[in-house]
């Protein structure tokens, strides 16, 4: 079994039945600090009933996870409210939810939906799965486990349909999908290019008209861990844990605050050295303390960081802690962030508000979720 924290990128590909219409399959990624939670929803028909049902099947879903329903029960709830509308006037979607955790054990619930594939990197094969008591519903689980470099591929059913009554009596089915990854496999595409062989063939088969059309990969592979320790903790006596706490986790290690830094190098038995001739004139000049990948100043770097985020790394040619800061951000999967709660004068000083300058605990929250936006892990821990 692997170790350390396993990402899961997520790449789909998707049409609707009819082109410019809205596509009937909706499908949702979150992140949080224990799995990565991958939403397929078909909902019944096409266009704007359809999607309206496969977008409240999506956020019923989610919203359950988020109250503290466990993957499981909250599946069995959204099922039960499913088979109630078993009519076509009222919203109704099958759907699929994949649970891949952290470590990469993974669980695939699906009701009424093709069966999930899992892939690996030189074979695809149907998953086996078996059937969950849910009244009369056709629902299914399978449980398995997924290395870096394994593979979920989803599908809806205008995938395993395409074809039907244009040559294939049965239509495609999953077994023919699997075939076409293994040629995929075979062939050497890039796993994040599945999604879009898959989904062009299936249209190929439609020829025209057809169904909505979803592919959906979730792909394991080795995540790149940031940690980030910014403010001293609120309680001076929690320093020694803290740090220790920090220079344990797995993953680079970056400090934003010239206290902070003070700290960490005190209790590493090392001194803090200023950058002696900086290149930017507009970042603050970055620290150095033996033992960390990046030491910065507070809030003026973490405020510079924020409005550059978004921006192409190919324009960030300065060389300054900001520009690193960004570097870093954008090329992490998980991003831990220890934020202490200490007050800090400086942060108080008329000056920072006058340059618009917010304080810590406001920019990081931002940046936060900016970082989230993006796909990535965010944990934020206040100290």
């Amino acid at each position: 079994m692997a170790t350390g924290y396993v990402h899961v990128e997520a790449d789909v590909k998707q049409s609707p039945k009819r082109p410019g219409a809205p596509c009937g399959d909706l499908t949702a990624c979150d992140r949080t600090a224990a799995a990565t939670t991958l939403v397929v929803a078909d909902g019944i028909g096409s266009g704007i009933h359809a999607h309206i049902a496969a977008e409240m099947c999506v956020s019923r879903l989610l919203g359950l996870l988020h109250s503290g329903f466990s993957m499981r029960k909250a599946f069995a709830s959204l099922v039960r409210t499913m088979e109630k509308r078993r009519d076509p006037a009222l919203p109704y979607a099958a759907f699929t939810i994949a649970q891949v955790r952290n470590d990469g054990m993974a669980t695939v619930l699906s009701y009424e939906t093709p069966p999930p594939i899992f892939i690996s990197p030189r074979h695809a094969s149907v998953l086996p799965t078996r059937p969950i008591q849910l009244g009369g519903s056709l629902a299914t689980e399978a449980d398995f486990y997924l290395e870096p470099g394994d593979g979920l591929l989803v599908v809806s059913d205008g995938i395993t349909q395409a074809g039907l009554g244009r040559g294939l009596p049965n239509g495609w089915c999953i077994e023919g999908v699997a075939r076409c990854v293994n040629d995929c496999l075979a062939d050497r595409i890039a796993p994040s290019r599945i999604p879009v062989v898959v989904h062009d063939k299936a249209r190929d088969l439609w020829k025209q008209g057809g169904d909505d059309c979803t592919v959906a990969l979730a792909l394991c592979r080795r995540g790149v861990v940031l940690n980030i320790l910014t403010g001293p903790p609120a309680n001076p006596s929690d320093d020694s844990a803290t740090i220790t706490r920090f220079m344990q986790a797995e993953g680079c290690k970056i400090v934003c605050g010239g206290t902070t830094a003070e700290i960490v190098a005190r209790h590493l038995g090392q001194h803090v050295k200023v950058e002696p001739d900086p290149d930017s004139l507009i970042a603050p000049p970055r620290y150095e303390v033996p033992g960390l990948r990046l030491v910065t100043e507070g809030a003026v770097t973490l405020n510079q960081v924020y409005n550059l985020l978004d921006e192409d790394t190919d324009e960030l040619v300065e060389d300054s802690g900001v520009t690193e800061l960004c570097l870093l951000l954008q090329a992490a999967d998980r991003v831990n962030i220890l934020m202490g709660a200490a007050h800090n004068k400086a942060e108080g000083d008329i000056a920072f508000r006058q340059q618009g300058i917010l304080t810590r605990d406001h920019i990081i929250p931002l940046i936060a979720d900016k970082l989230r936006a993006a796909g990535k892990l965010v944990v934020l821990h206040t100290i």
